[in-house]
């Protein structure tokens, strides 16, 4: 059944100020990356068979901040995101759609069964607050799916383009869950960023210079190429091996009621 508005009552808070060197990277990278890029439908990332299985059982879905490649179902799932582009298309395919930063969740409390958040708390300087947010927001018994960067020590200048604040360390990733309720049941090593350095530096100069052709060289042969070679998704019990892995994509079980339990 999808999410209807009265299940997850928004709260009428405004979106607070936040760093102006966050919304920079939003409106110099990300909202002219998403209004020039396509939809890419969630049935294409090799993530679709294990979030068709947990979304069957979640009829109250939240995906924070995913552009235009979002993971979950888009009919009935709530979308939080700071993108205008973004929102707007998700809005037009059946989402609900809503202009939210990650640390001021405009949702009720317990209002989710099935949480995503893909590539963004690396982004956030305050990922205590984010954490927080995605575990008052999150039921107790739901579903958190969350990717994340790891290693600091494989920080390249694509981080730093792309707005990470940081690379985790797996022990402190597992420590920050806990810290918010979160228990850890499965992980993958995760992720579509190449491996060549020359490749990625290649990309960050077009999207610099000439943004209209690396969109449409984005959008028309790399992000197709991408899409057809991802691996078949291999979930493991706790935590992978993440010795020579980028990205991990870990699913969580939220375990208590307010963050403070």
């Amino acid at each position: 059944m999808p999410i209807s508005t009265a299940e997850a009552p928004a709260r009428s808070a405004p979106i607070p100020a936040v760093e102006a060197d966050l919304l920079e990277v939003n409106r110099s990278f990300y909202d002219a990356l998403w209004r020039d890029a396509r939809l890419i439908p969630p049935q294409q990332f090799n993530t679709w068979p294990l979030v068709a299985e947990l979304a069957a059982n979640a009829p109250r879905r939240l995906e924070l901040a995913p552009g235009l490649r979002p993971r979950l179902p888009i009919a009935g799932t709530a979308f939080a995101d700071i993108s205008a582009p973004a929102l707007r298309q998700l809005g037009a395919h059946g989402g609900l759609a809503t202009q939210a930063l990650a640390d001021a969740l405009p949702y009720a409390d317990d209002a989710f069964d099935l949480v995503c958040a893909f590539d963004i708390i690396e982004h956030i300087d305050g990922d205590e607050a984010a954490m927080a947010e995605l575990a008052r927001v999150a039921a107790p018994g739901a579903t958190l799916l969350l990717s994340v960067p790891i290693h600091m020590a494989a920080w390249t200048a694509f981080d730093d383009f792309v707005g990470h604040r940081r690379r985790y360390e797996p022990e402190a990733l597992l420590a920050l869950l806990a810290r918010h309720g979160f228990a850890l049941q499965r992980s993958a090593a995760h992720g579509m960023q190449p491996k060549s350095t020359r490749l990625l530096k290649l990309g960050m100069w077009y999207l610099t210079h000439q943004r209209e052709r690396a969109m449409w060289w984005y959008n028309r042969v790399f992000m197709r190429l991408a899409l057809g070679t991802q691996p078949a998704l291999s979930m493991s019990p706790g935590m992978i091996d993440t010795d020579d892995v980028d990205t991990v994509l870990l699913v969580c079980r939220r375990i208590g009621g307010a963050a403070s339990d």
